[in-house]
């Protein structure tokens, strides 16, 4: 299955404390949930202003979706060579 990558704008989410990220992370669970099995998170990297988390699912289309339930920021998903 194919692994994209979602781009989260999140400013100064380098310098979140743990329960700050821990809040985004929920939420992206959540929507996961909601989603059904055939997407799935495999890791996440945090820098200054951005999350990126990479997922593996059978689409773009559901990794769009899932960016678009699971943020109020800005969200980017593209395919990824990973």
């Amino acid at each position: 299955m194919p692994k994209y990558v979602i781009e989260r704008d999140i400013s100064g989410i380098g310098k979140a404390t743990a329960d700050e990220v821990r809040t985004v992370s929920q939420k992206s669970c959540s929507v996961l949930n909601n989603l059904g099995p055939a997407i799935q998170w495999l890791h996440s990297y945090v820098t200054d202003d951005k999350i990126y988390c990479v997922y593996i699912a059978p689409s773009e289309e559901m990794v769009r979706e899932h960016a678009r339930r699971g943020a109020s920021q800005r969200t980017v998903s593209r395919k990824s060579s990973l």
